[in-house]
């Protein structure tokens, strides 16, 4: 049995990131920021990977850390360069991001994941700390960021940032996955109830507040969006977390609209490839593989209203530029 086709037969938990090692401004773990050393491998479907791809957006690091896309559909080897002639990453010319799991170390046990980031001159991956990696950008990455770059991890408000983080990662991240990948109507159920408790308290956090933390766009904000911007496409379906669409709660779908809507969000977000990986990708829940035409996407591009509530977006920094 295969990594997918397990998906929904055996218990589910999150494995921590092995390769934890840090990009930093000091180079303490040996990795010192460079601009062009590195390279940022995403996908397009996976939450994780979108936090660092609107994280880089919005700190304009897309020259400094290029990007290499993978296909959202995965093979026994999972995430592959596909997308690109000859199946190859043009910058790495490796066929697999496993390549440079096992250039780091050979015949490493655990599962490839993205997003990861690869030192390019010698072919050996870095990090895939999702966790950390965001946060280094923002702190570590500082040399480097675009004129007008936000603080997405301001330092009076990190105690705070950090706990709200901690409660939609517990809850909501992670607990859609708890629930789509359940084995046992017990455990689907305490997740369910996790997914939903989290989106209720949300909602009231956000009825009379534009933002998580503060008056501007932080990085709390960006791991909420990552997962809210999956919800109806996949998650209310495919992992049947379908107490109600993102859609049915009118506080938290006006503030995913103007998030979708702020430069940096939307621009970073492919339904397509988010569609069809969850439902082909995950053939232990959904064995058809067949991707639903719906729903309808038209909705992101309309009028949110939530401007009312004050904020700025970027604090005393700018919007990046158009795309």
């Amino acid at each position: 049995m295969n990594g997918n086709d397990s998906l929904g037969k055996k218990g589910f938990k999150r494995s921590r990131s092995h390769f934890a090692d840090r990009i930093t401004a000091d180079g303490r773990d040996g990795w010192p920021v460079e601009a062009g050393r590195y390279r940022l491998v995403a996908s397009l479907a996976c939450p994780w990977a979108s936090r660092a791809l609107v994280v880089r957006r919005l700190l304009g690091l897309e020259d400094a850390l290029p990007l290499a896309v993978t296909d959202p559909i995965q093979d026994d080897r999972s995430w592959r360069f596909t997308l690109d002639p000859d199946g190859r990453d043009p910058v790495l010319g490796i066929h697999h991001l496993s390549e440079a799991y096992d250039a780091r170390e050979k015949d490493y046990p655990g599962g490839v994941s993205v997003p990861a980031i690869v030192d390019v001159p010698s072919g050996k991956l870095v990090t895939n700390d999702y966790q950390q990696l965001t946060l280094d950008l923002s702190t570590e990455w500082t040399a480097l960021h675009r004129e007008g770059a936000p603080d997405l991890y301001p330092e009076p408000l990190r105690d705070e940032i950090d706990t709200v983080m901690e409660d939609v990662y517990r809850d909501l991240n992670n607990g859609v996955y708890r629930a789509g990948f359940a084995t046992n109507q017990s455990a689907y159920e305490d997740a369910y109830r996790d997914v939903f408790g989290r989106l209720d308290a949300v909602s009231e956090r956000l009825a009379g507040r534009r933002y998580l933390v503060g008056d501007t766009i932080t990085e709390a904000d960006v791991r909420l969006f990552t997962t809210l911007v999956r919800f109806d496409a996949v998650y209310h379906g495919h992992f049947k977390c379908n107490r109600n669409k993102l859609t049915e709660d009118p506080v938290v779908w006006a503030y995913a609209r103007d998030l979708f809507q702020t430069p940096g969000f939307g621009d970073t977000v492919d339904f397509d490839h988010i569609k069809r990986h969850y439902y082909q990708v995950h053939t232990g829940i959904n064995p058809t593989a067949i991707v639903p035409l719906g729903p309808d996407l038209s909705g992101w591009r309309t009028p949110h209203g939530r401007e009312k509530l004050g904020g700025r977006p970027f604090g005393d920094g700018t919007p990046p530029a158009p795309r």
